[in-house]
């Protein structure tokens, strides 16, 4: 286990994040669908080593499927080995031992799957997918919703993803849509869910994957907070629901500059807002350290399912508030953060979850007095480099 000891610093200047790995995760399925093509760039992220081991055991007609730590790479793939008729195991690490298969081991079984598990990994199938009509619960995760959206194609017939509630984060369903659609893959979307044709063939194809939204998100509230910072490199026409992080901080007060393939953001008066978290929950710990140096109240609401991430995001996130001395309580679906102009040096948990290590990191910038952070590592899940760039701009952040 290692822990990043943080002075107080700000930062400023331009920094490039590195590639979303919401869009690789897809594209490369996809890719792996099409029998060839290009994938770049990849960061040497644990999340992008997961989906490329995964895909070299389907290549290679392994047995065993290792998803390590990465809930994207296990909900997207177990629907794909099942359409590619495959007997194989999935397993993985850590926290995702620990995280529910949910609508899979209901489903698959209903069309031609059998599914072996208590609920959590491993879990092992056998047979080969059916088309038909699958109901999906949609305020669970939209990536149980992605992961047939890929593999539904691949089926001699017809199928549709029928929605039994709401679907929250519907920005990654459309996500899943887009980066599908280039691959050559069509999916109508419908007042009850998606309608699937069977018998497509993903195209091979060269792809670029975009900056990722969220990475910024934590440079920005620093910049926001008490800095001056730019993040080039990013698709303002994305479909990465965390590009909503640019409206968040304009409601926040946060002075923002928009450019073509750039966001400025300064040191601003700050004010407290009422943020639904719906479709941004990877958003929300960033968001809340905003929050704990902006005048007054924030309520953030509609993250439910943060409780089931990492961690659970509502109280790791509160109890670290508390510990730097932010007014800070849980609600059933979020927070609220009554926020201050000082906050305190702590020794803080990181919950094995990079994005509260990252978000706290933001934080420690602005105390009066040292921070430590430990499971500092777990940023290698999406962005080892973290910590690089946060010195580059002038952190004062040393990894132990």
């Amino acid at each position: 286990m290692s822990e990043v000891f943080i002075s107080r610093s700000s930062l400023d200047g331009i920094v490039t994040v590195p590639p979303s790995k919401s869009v690789a995760h897809r594209a490369l399925i996809c890719s792996f669908l099409a029998g060839g093509g290009t994938v770049e760039p990849i960061i040497n992220s644990m999340d992008m080593k997961a989906t490329l081991g995964v895909i070299e055991s389907l290549k290679n007609n392994d047995n065993t499927l290792n998803c390590i730590e990465s809930g994207s790479t296990m909900r997207f793939t177990i629907p794909i080995a099942a359409a590619l008729g495959r007997s194989v195991t999935f397993t993985g690490v850590g926290s995702l031992l620990n995280r529910t298969l949910g609508e899979y081991t209901e489903l698959l079984p209903l069309h031609g799957v059998s599914a072996e598990s208590d609920g959590k990994l491993p879990l092992t199938i056998s047979g080969k997918l059916k088309n038909g009509n699958y109901e999906v619960r949609g305020d669970v995760s939209s990536q149980y919703v992605t992961g047939f959206l890929m593999a539904l194609p691949l089926l001699d017939g017809d199928s549709a993803v029928v929605l039994k509630t709401s679907l929250e984060s519907k920005p990654y369903a459309d996500m899943t849509v887009g980066v599908m659609d280039t691959y050559g893959v069509s999916v109508r979307e419908t007042d009850f869910g998606y309608l699937i044709k069977g018998g497509q063939k993903y195209k091979k194809i060269n792809y670029t994957v975009e900056s990722d939204w969220s990475h910024s998100t934590f440079f920005l509230v620093a910049g926001a907070i008490g800095g001056d910072v730019t993040v080039k490199g990013m698709n303002m026409n994305s479909a990465q629901g965390d590009r909503e992080i640019v409206q968040v901080l304009k409601q926040f007060g946060a002075k923002t500059v928009v450019d073509d393939d750039s966001v400025r953001c300064v040191k601003s008066e700050l004010n407290g807002a009422h943020i639904n978290a719906k479709n941004i929950p990877d958003l929300v710990p960033a968001i809340a350290v905003l929050a704990a140096f902006s005048k007054g109240r924030t309520v953030i609401d509609g993250a439910q399912r943060l409780r089931f991430k990492e961690s659970n995001r509502i109280y790791s996130v509160v109890s670290n508030l508390k510990a730097i001395g932010v007014d800070a309580t849980e609600t059933e679906d979020g927070m609220i953060i009554n926020g201050t102009s000082a906050v305190n040096g702590a020794r803080l948990k990181g919950f094995n979850d990079h994005r509260i290590v990252m978000a706290f990191s933001v934080a420690a910038l602005f105390a009066n007095g040292d921070t430590v952070i430990d499971d500092a590592e777990s940023i290698n899940k999406s962005y080892p480099s973290f910590f690089e760039d946060y010195n580059m701009l002038g952190g004062k952040a040393n990894v132990i």
